[in-house]
């Protein structure tokens, strides 16, 4: 079994957590992905105790069940793979205006008959209703919160605030209160394009 990478320097960015998923790859806006926080089960369940999605437990209890079951792991990681592949092309073309095909659309309505096939319906801290997946003891647990995440998010909205990043291929929401933003981060990639054309500037003048 594989250790886990430091999927920590992943920046989370997107405001949902299946826009989080979509974004453990990076790469430039437009272009093919050319790094990835991913590279095994193990860092699945590291990304899933990152973002809050796993307690500390139940990444333990998929810790060891990986180790006492390496093949089961190593198909449940590429399962993952596949599963952060349709969100990638349902949500990349909202990001661009257009509607995701039929096909990506079928792919994500069965993980999402899978992910609530595993869940409860459980109160929550507040009082309303909520799936849980407390007691889902199976090697896909990591990814039942993000399909259902990724659901919600495409029937109930905003669809309208799912954008790309003007400088990498990062989706995120757009909270801004004019919709206003253009990059997932300004600290980084606002930054960096603003960088980008002052050097421009200055070239021009000289």
């Amino acid at each position: 079994m594989e250790t886990a990478t430091d999927v920590t320097r992943m920046r989370l960015v997107g405001g949902n957590l299946a826009l989080d998923f979509v974004n453990s790859r990076s790469g430039p806006a437009g272009g093919a992905p050319d790094d990835d926080a991913l590279t095994s089960y193990a860092d699945v369940v590291a990304w899933g105790r990152y973002v809050g999605n796993l307690s500390e437990a139940e990444a333990a209890a998929l810790r060891r069940l990986a180790r006492d079951d390496p093949d089961g792991a190593e198909a449940a990681f590429r399962h993952c793979l596949q599963v952060r592949e349709c969100l990638d092309d349902v949500f990349r073309e909202i990001a661009q205006g257009r509607r995701p095909s039929r096909r990506a659309l079928a792919e994500l309505r069965d993980h999402e008959r899978d992910a609530l096939g595993s869940a409860e319906l459980e109160p929550g801290e507040a009082g309303p209703y909520g799936w849980s997946w407390r007691r889902d003891r199976s090697l896909l647990r990591p990814m039942r919160p993000v399909v259902h995440a990724a659901v919600t998010l495409l029937t109930a909205g905003p669809l309208d605030r799912i954008k790309g990043c003007g400088t990498c291929r990062f989706l995120f929401l757009d909270e801004s209160r004019n919709r206003s933003r253009r990059w997932c981060s300004m600290e980084d990639c606002g930054t960096a394009e603003k960088i980008r054309r002052y050097v421009a500037r200055r070239a021009g003048r000289a």
